[in-house]
């Protein structure tokens, strides 16, 4: 590099950082700008189906729509948000300077931008957007597929490049830099969560990139990996995809699970009941996450031995889910409760996901399935485990640890304004999808029959309010940072409105214990 001048100033610190602070911060604002984008998209269908008949769009550009939606959100908004509070809080919560290979992590960072703003730029082309959903199935998305899928791959092969090596730092990190007496059982519970994630991840986006390589080779190369009439199976497409897929909703999930491990102990006041259990649920529900892909698919015509099979192992996730959510009523089992923001937040996601994970139990169910299998009560249950789930846990972790970041207080209650638009504007969206799916709608069209015109009204109007809300939060967070109440008093001050304590969790990364020849 030559001789050093001290640190970058102004905007070329931001391309140059290897600050894990000021990447997580990058990681943070970009996934709430996805957040938008993806957001404004939902709104776009909500609008064309606010009742039956054509209003806005056309269908070609419905179809276009409900594809980067489902994209942009979850590689955009989620996924991006908890790897940067993953590069924000490890280090910290582990006692470690850094992040073991900065150099990596600001590159893994600034790839992502480039990948999004490619996959944006589809909308533009010829031919429009992907228009195939996010799941993307061929032969959809190879031989009837616009142009512009090529671009649509590229963009996929950054962003799973961006997160295998967010992935791969992430567990260079937890491995090799804990504090001395910092042992694995005595990590933050956020930290297991990120481990087991970060080796979730590490094994399937090579999946995904093997998806959309084979896509690339159908569509320029004249091979048939997914074209029946070259000897290939539309339905290995589907195989492959969700071999990846279902780990990737367990990636999503895991640092929630996390967030609310710490923040229903703060503010229960006692420690997480059951921690031990809590590391081995994470595992396992990881490990099952592996076997039971084809759960996704019932309906291709698989032998009864097959659907019995991902049927069962699909069963058995419930378990360590439910042992989860036990320990979390658990733990605030005659606690002294304060019903802050991020605890309302996090008392929101275990009721919410609660419920997406019965609706997920009946769609286990495979002569069950046939009849829900893509309506609206798909879109409904999986809303719930990453709407409630996933983004509530990030709302609940920005009000927990803004303290931390800024030295700033949030306006509390312009958050607790916020969680009750939103939790209001999420059930009035999602709540009344469940009873159009049970009732034969199917998702990704963009009209319907007259019968669903009443929830389906119901449900625009949710998301709008939905969408508002998260107005509200831009607002106070931008606010907290440029003139939010300054606050140095308690070096363990955890984020709720004029409270002190010392958080007797068994791993409070500010206190972990030291071993004798180390003092």
């Amino acid at each position: 590099m030559g001789e050093h001048h001290g640190p970058a100033k102004g905007i070329s610190r931001w391309f140059l950082t290897t600050n894990h602070k000021d990447i997580g911060a990058l990681y943070l604002w970009f996934s709430f700008a996805m957040f938008l984008l993806g957001g404004s998209f939902a709104m776009i269908i909500r609008a064309e189906l606010f009742q039956p008949g054509l209003q806005l769009v056309e269908p070609e550009f419905f179809n276009q729509m409900t594809t980067m939606h489902g994209l942009v959100m979850v590689f955009g908004a989620i996924m991006p948000a908890f790897v940067g509070l993953a590069n924000y809080m490890i280090p910290m919560m582990i006692g470690a300077p850094d992040m073991a290979l900065p150099r990596m992590n600001n590159w893994s960072f600034w790839i992502l931008p480039p990948a999004f703003t490619i996959l944006a730029g589809t909308l533009f082309m010829e031919g429009g957007g992907p228009n195939f959903g996010w799941t993307f199935y061929a032969p959809l998305s190879t031989t009837y597929a616009p142009p512009s899928v090529t671009f649509f791959i590229f963009g996929v092969h950054i962003m799973g490049l961006s997160s295998i090596m967010g992935a791969i730092n992430i567990i260079a990190t937890i491995v090799n830099m804990r504090a001395p007496g910092m042992t694995y059982m005595k990590m933050p519970l956020f930290v297991w969560t990120w481990l087991i994630t970060a080796f979730l991840l590490v094994a399937v986006m090579p999946v995904l990139a093997g998806a959309v390589t084979m896509m690339l080779m159908d569509i320029h190369f004249g091979t048939s990996f997914f074209s029946a009439a070259g000897g290939g199976d539309p339905v290995l497409f589907q195989h492959i995809f969700w071999f990846f897929g279902h780990p990737e909703v367990y990636i999503i999930i895991l640092p929630a699970f996390g967030v609310v491990s710490h923040i229903i102990p703060a503010f229960s006041r006692k420690p997480l009941f059951g921690y031990d259990s809590m590391v081995y649920a994470t595992a396992s529900i990881a490990f099952l996450s592996f076997i039971v892909w084809a759960h996704h698919m019932y309906t291709v015509g698989m032998p009864v031995a097959g659907e019995l099979f991902f049927m069962y192992a699909t069963t058995l996730i419930a378990v360590p889910t439910a042992a989860k959510v036990f320990n979390w009523i658990t733990t605030m089992f005659r606690g002294s409760l304060s019903f802050e923001t991020p605890m309302l937040f996090a008392i929101g996601f275990v009721v919410l996901f609660t419920i997406g994970g019965f609706t997920g139990l009946m769609l286990s169910i495979a002569p069950a399935d046939f009849q829900y299998h893509d309506t609206y009560f798909v879109v409904a249950h999986f809303h719930y485990t990453m709407v409630a789930g996933a983004i509530f846990a990030m709302s609940a972790s920005v009000y927990y640890w803004i303290h931390k970041w800024t030295g700033r207080r949030y306006n509390e209650s312009m958050g607790k304004a916020h969680f009750w638009i939103s939790f209001l504007g999420f059930n009035l969206t999602f709540f009344p999808q469940h009873f159009v799916g049970l009732a034969g709608m199917p998702r990704r069209i963009p009209d319907y029959a007259l019968q669903f015109a009443d929830f389906n009204m119901m449900s625009s109007i949710g998301a709008f309010i939905y969408g508002a809300s998260q107005l509200l939060f831009l607002y106070n967070v931008i606010a907290t940072i440029r003139s939010g109440k300054k606050d140095d008093t308690a070096k363990t001050w955890d984020g709720a409105e004029g409270l002190e304590w010392e958080v007797p969790s068994p791993a409070p990364y500010h206190t972990f214990s030291v071993p004798p020849q180390v003092k």
